[in-house]
């Protein structure tokens, strides 16, 4: 159906609202718009939350011409305008010019909520965009129909409305690098907080706001902030959230390059750092009482040895002094492991790992407060990083599968951990569901499932291991982990090979190290490719 811009032509045409829940239970979540709207007020009553427009753009169908609907290949675009229109002629709704309709909703004097914060914080409409609820409709959570995580991963943030008026079943990808005001009493409503917008690219997108609720429903979050990776999600929020001459806490085995940023960025910023075991409680209390902490950060479980860290323990320790907690659960994943649940400030994932789960997209985020989100935001909105729209659908697609994916890597790593430990050319396996893991029976209170990644040492020096990895089949050699494919690399080589030997020994990094991450692959087909290599040393 062609789309016109002239509204006397087609005035039987008209933008077709969100899908009607009149008497379907309204899902109510706090702060999680944060895009302006506004309502035409003929169109509230029994169309309920069918009555929302957003300002993202008020005048969106002149900007689209019959052409660019025949030619529409921009990502996104085709799903906007095949969703947007339909002709109600027979429906009994009347009929109203399209951009009419569309040009009451931006310009409807209808009272937008006052929202705290200046142009560019995190400002948010409270509940359903600052509008009075719609009567009939009770609040209701959505974890009250979406019970379970593998739920929550599909429909979370989609399901019961977005900042898009589409009927799309998938959520369209909005490109665009700013958003305009219709007139200026529109950015005056705006600069005085009367009213709320995006306002540019960098301060936030629609598509991406549909990842950051699915990831916030998944971790038990208010908020969740997305970006561009997730070293840019963990050395924003030591910015943001440790103060010039505050003190840090951090554990001894993590990824390289977040010690390498608090050993050596942190410092210039007058930020200093305690190292401790992550088991090591007794250093904790004694840091604590040391220094004024301002922030507790470890992965659990930590790379590359996969040690778990009581977040719950630790959570109290810290908080009786003040200290906030910060756990990357990029290993465990949402599915295995609620952080906050357990008693932690805020998570951070490097979403490019098993939320992306494809290995074909860059992203970070921090789940939290709003308080505390909002903090992070604000410098966010200053540094930049912010996640192109293209790349937040690829983390709302993969996310869809996020929980089949873990079962089965969950599976995997299980299985070939048992079978790896009991190989007489494998010297030690490093993974928190074997029973000889330090920290075994503490994975099992707070984690549902281990992970899909398994380290282990072989049985010989670097270049037996060099053999062995060369002589698998299926992995890739590669960084990262947690995708569909299988991915394995020799930390010594991958990650510090800049280092001699004796420096790398000081992190525990042995030449004979090798990290697996298992994909989605059948178990018997991995197995079979191990096995074979470990044969061929």
């Amino acid at each position: 159906m062609a789309v016109s811009t002239c509204p006397k032509a087609f005035s039987s045409f008209e933008c077709r609202s969100d899908p009607d829940f009149t008497g379907f239970p309204r899902h109510e979540k706090p702060a999680s718009a944060r895009f302006g709207m506004r309502v035409d007020p003929a169109a509230r009553g029994s169309h309920g939350l069918s009555s929302l427009i957003l300002r993202f753009p008020p005048n969106f169908v002149r900007q689209l011409s019959t052409k660019a609907r025949r030619n529409c290949s921009n990502i996104g675009v085709a799903q906007i305008v095949a969703a947007s229109w339909s002709n109600n002629s027979a429906s009994g709704v009347p009929a109203v010019p399209a951009a009419t309709s569309v040009d009451a909703a931006a310009t409807a004097d209808v009272p937008v909520a006052p929202v705290d914060g200046a142009a560019g914080e995190d400002v948010v409409v409270p509940g359903n965009g600052g509008l009075p609820p719609v009567e009939g409709l009770p609040a209701l959570k959505e974890s009250s129909f979406l019970s379970s995580d593998g739920s929550l991963t599909i429909h979370a943030g989609e399901r019961l409305g977005r900042g898009i008026v589409t009927d799309a079943i998938t959520t369209p990808v909005v490109n665009t690098s700013a958003y305009f005001f219709k007139k200026s009493a529109d950015l005056i409503d705006f600069k005085e907080k009367r009213a709320v917008s995006f306002e540019y690219g960098r301060y936030g997108n629609p598509t991406t706001v549909v990842a950051e609720e699915k990831i916030s429903a998944l971790e038990g979050a208010e908020s969740t902030l997305i970006v561009a990776s997730g070293m840019c999600a963990s050395t924003l929020l030591f910015m943001a959230l440790v103060p010039a001459g505050g003190h840090i806490v951090t554990t001894t085995d993590c990824y390289r390059k977040t010690r390498i940023f608090i050993e050596t960025i942190l410092p210039k910023m007058g930020i200093s750092a305690t190292v401790i075991d992550p088991a090591d409680v007794g250093a904790l209390e004694a840091a604590l009482d040391k220094n004024k902490v301002s922030l507790f950060f470890t992965e659990s479980p930590t790379n590359p040895f996969l040690r778990c860290v009581d977040i719950e323990l630790v959570s109290k320790l810290c908080h009786s002094k003040g200290a906030l907690v910060c756990i990357d659960g990029t290993f465990a994943t949402p599915i295995n492991q609620k952080a906050l649940a357990l008693g932690a400030d805020l998570v951070v994932h490097s979403a490019t790992k098993y939320i992306g789960g494809h290995n074909d997209v860059l992203a970070g985020c921090i789940s939290g407060p709003h308080k505390l989100i909002s903090e992070i935001r604000n410098l966010h909105h200053i540094m930049g990083g912010a996640l192109n729209p293209n790349a937040a659908y690829l983390i709302i697609r993969g996310m869809k599968t996020l929980h089949l994916r873990v079962q089965q890597q969950n599976s995997t790593a299980s299985r070939m951990a048992e079978v790896l430990e009991a190989h007489p050319k494998v010297a030690q396996v490093y993974y928190p569901g074997l029973k000889s893991h330090p920290e075994h029976e503490l994975a099992k209170r707070q984690m549902t499932g281990f992970g899909g990644v398994v380290s282990f040492d072989i049985d010989g020096d670097l270049h037996t291991t060099i053999k062995f990895i060369d002589a698998l089949k299926i992995p890739y050699i590669a960084p990262s982990f947690g995708g569909c494919e299988s991915i394995v690399d020799q930390p010594a080589i991958m990650s510090y090979w800049d280092l001699s030997q004796s420096e790398r020994l000081k992190y525990g990094i042995k030449d004979n190290l090798v990290r697996f991450s298992f994909g989605v692959e059948d178990f018997e087909d991995v197995k079979k490719d191990i096995l074979q290599a470990l044969d061929s040393i």
